[in-house]
């Protein structure tokens, strides 16, 4: 009987693994792909983020790179090409006087590298210090604005931009004629619109005919807001000026500067050259440095918002798809999908946008710093390595905005989504 219940038990065969589903690359490759094809227009929307954040990144980097560019040569150009020299003969000794001498122009101008160079020094008028603007024995109501005493050497290392009329001349100096250049914002002060009816200006009582009105100046730019008179002149109506009081403005040649500071002095005042002390420009280098270092950083954190800002486009709207497409997922699970590979098909999406985005916004980007550095006359400078970054920043961005989402998706469990 026990042999019988042996033989008639139903013989139970061996049990078989089911194996693993895989998903190979190229599989994988063309479901992201489909997806990404199968609504176009979101396709193009999300990468836009990325488009926006990388494009903006290689183009403030350019740009910022570009502007440093021109930094450095607006400071080896001006900066780099002026030289002070200042009265000092009182701390020297009771040396009582100007230091300068009266051919300072000449003489400095006789140095190898120097354009130009004159001296100038603010004019203490005593007690009357308004000056008045009227026709020559007209007069009106004065107004207080400095009046600075300046050899043609002066205007000449200054670089004026001459709106009106003329520079007074050396001739004009030496024979210390009465007459002023004025800044347009004085002229414009004083009422003086026009130099037809040959305006004058009253220091004083002393008039002064308007000769020429300037717009800007390359250096020493506070003599826009001055009223400018001729060093002769100056000295014939008030006297030198005081100790200490004058300086001199020398305008050299690029890469003179340093030269022609060491040799100033004697020039000038070869039997007392302690009297002068020459000051070189700064080195630029430190000051270059610190601005393009602002500015580096602050349009980093331009540029990392900008990615942020797209990153959470993608997060978004790869969030969106996949809740749009829970029945796909869930059928996709239900023949034998695994959670890594819904995960894997979602990453590989949103990666594959964020590096097209990436691609797309550097060649923006490139174009963009072009095209500003076009506009404006400048030389293009734009780092290899943010070239070949930027399309690797913006997979990075594509895959980290994708991690959520794509987690999300893979933890979607068939009946439930089957269910929706």
């Amino acid at each position: 009987m026990t042999r019988l219940r042996h033989l008639l038990r139903p013989r139970r065969s061996a049990a078989r693994p089911v194996p693993l589903s895989v998903m190979p690359l190229r599989d994988l490759l063309g479901e992201a792909v489909a997806g990404m094809l199968q609504r176009p227009g979101r396709s193009v929307l999300t990468a836009l983020g990325t488009v926006l954040g990388v494009g903006t990144f290689v183009a403030i980097l350019g740009l910022t790179a570009t502007t440093s560019s021109q930094i450095d040569g607006r400071f080896n150009a001006l900066t780099a090409t002026e030289v002070t020299v200042e009265d000092v003969a009182d701390e020297q000794s009771a040396f009582a006087g100007p230091a300068f001498p009266e051919d300072a122009d000449d003489r400095i101008g006789a140095l190898n590298g120097v354009r130009a160079g004159g001296v100038y020094w603010p004019v203490r008028t005593g007690a009357d210090t308004r000056v008045r603007a009227a026709l020559v024995g007209e007069g009106t109501h004065g107004s207080d604005i400095d009046v600075v005493a300046a050899s043609p050497g002066v205007l000449e290392a200054a670089r004026p931009a001459i709106a009106q009329g003329r520079l007074y001349d050396s001739r004009m100096d030496q024979d210390g004629e009465f007459v002023a250049v004025l800044g347009s914002g004085v002229a414009s002060r004083l009422g003086i619109t026009t130099l037809q009816n040959r305006p004058a200006v009253f220091i004083g009582d002393q008039p002064f005919t308007v000769v020429g009105i300037i717009d800007s100046a390359e250096r020493k730019a506070d003599l826009l807001l001055s009223v400018i008179v001729p060093r002769t002149t100056a000295v014939k109506v008030w006297g030198p000026p005081e100790g200490g009081g004058a300086s001199m403005l020398v305008a050299t040649e690029l890469g003179a500067a340093q030269q022609v500071a060491e040799l100033a002095p004697t020039a000038l005042r070869p039997d007392h050259p302690e009297f002068l002390e020459a000051v070189p420009p700064p080195d630029p280098k430190t000051l270059r440095t610190g601005v393009g270092d602002d500015l580096r950083r602050l349009f980093l954190l331009l540029a990392a918002i900008c990615l942020v800002i797209g990153a959470v486009g993608i997060a978004n709207t790869t969030l969106v798809a996949v809740l749009e497409r829970t029945g796909e997922i869930g059928l996709r699970r239900a023949l034998g999908a695994r959670g890594r590979h819904v995960m894997a098909q979602f990453l590989t999406e949103s990666g594959a946008l964020g590096a097209l985005g990436g691609l797309v916004g550097t060649s923006l980007g490139v174009v963009t710093v072009v095209t500003v550095a076009a506009a404006r006359s400048w030389t293009p400078v734009v780092h290899p390595g943010t070239v070949l970054a930027a399309p690797v920043i913006g997979l990075v961005t594509g895959v980290l905005a994708g991690l959520y989402p794509s987690w999300r998706a893979s933890r979607i469990q068939p009946a439930e989504a089957l269910r929706r």
